[in-house]
């Protein structure tokens, strides 16, 4: 298991324009590989401040658009029109505006009127889908993504696993529906901990002072079922993007210089 590497910016909207400008990167290094990059997105205040921040930058034109495939790590289980929809407030901030290739985009899907229940079937949906992206030499169901993205709550729960759920017990499928959730909204969609852990880099982004209990247990060596965003972890790469205050409880000879 690769060492996880850390990096502590001084304020959110550093954080922002730091991991906009690392994704570019990564993006266009992939490119010059001659690969299509395969990355997964994440919501939340960081995850889509990121994505603006890529769409204010003249840099993003480094990019060919049209040769990258988006996912998403979760959902929330609403129609497709809700605001609330990571899928509805990613486009809003970044793929609306970018020559992106509509057949390339992959969202999870949303609440048609079934209510609840239906998530069990947009999990099996999007395993589906997944599994028909992934390649042999992936060896297995899920796309080795080469960047995926994760916000983390207060409790440690990543993507929508949350500690103690049934979700971070699964080791089976590669998505599921979650229910009761501890915040809202109740219903979600997610891939799970080993699908997360197919990706090369993984790269948790979060800010605030609430969140630092969370980062410093599951930087310390907590297990995944109380701290779930412990068991996320890329296959090369596994990369905490920190804003000061979030890293305010890790021990001193953990926090690089701040940027």
């Amino acid at each position: 298991m690769n060492t996880p590497d850390i990096a502590v910016h001084s304020h959110p909207n550093v954080l922002a324009a730091a991991a906009a400008a690392r994704l570019i990167t990564r993006l266009v290094d992939l490119q010059a590989a001659g690969n299509t990059p395969k990355i997964v997105l994440t919501g939340g205040t960081t995850g889509i401040a990121v994505l603006a921040q890529i769409r204010s930058t003249v840099a993003r034109d480094a990019v060919d658009w049209s040769r990258v495939e988006f996912y998403w790590g979760d959902e929330r289980f609403v129609p497709a029109d809700d605001p609330d929809r990571n899928e509805k407030q990613a486009r809003e901030a970044l793929l609306d505006h970018l020559p992106v290739d509509p057949a390339k985009i992959f969202p999870m899907g949303a609440d048609t009127g079934t209510g609840p229940s239906g998530a069990e079937a947009a999990a099996e949906q999007y395993a589906a889908v997944l599994a028909r992206a992934a390649r042999p030499e992936d060896h297995g169901p899920v796309p080795s993504f080469d960047v995926l993205m994760l916000g983390m709550g207060e409790e440690g729960h990543t993507a929508s696993v949350f500690p103690h759920s049934p979700a971070v017990y699964e080791t089976e499928r590669s998505v599921v529906a979650v229910h009761g959730c501890p915040k809202p909204p109740p219903t979600r969609v997610s891939l799970t901990l080993p699908s997360i852990r197919r990706a090369a880099e993984v790269w948790i982004m979060t800010t605030g002072e609430s969140k630092a209990a969370a980062v410093a247990m599951a930087l310390g060596g907590a297990g995944e079922v109380a701290i779930p965003v412990a068991g996320a972890r890329g296959r090369r790469r596994t990369l905490w993007l920190l804003d000061r205050a979030a890293a305010s409880k890790l021990p001193r000879d953990l926090v690089p210089p701040i940027a």
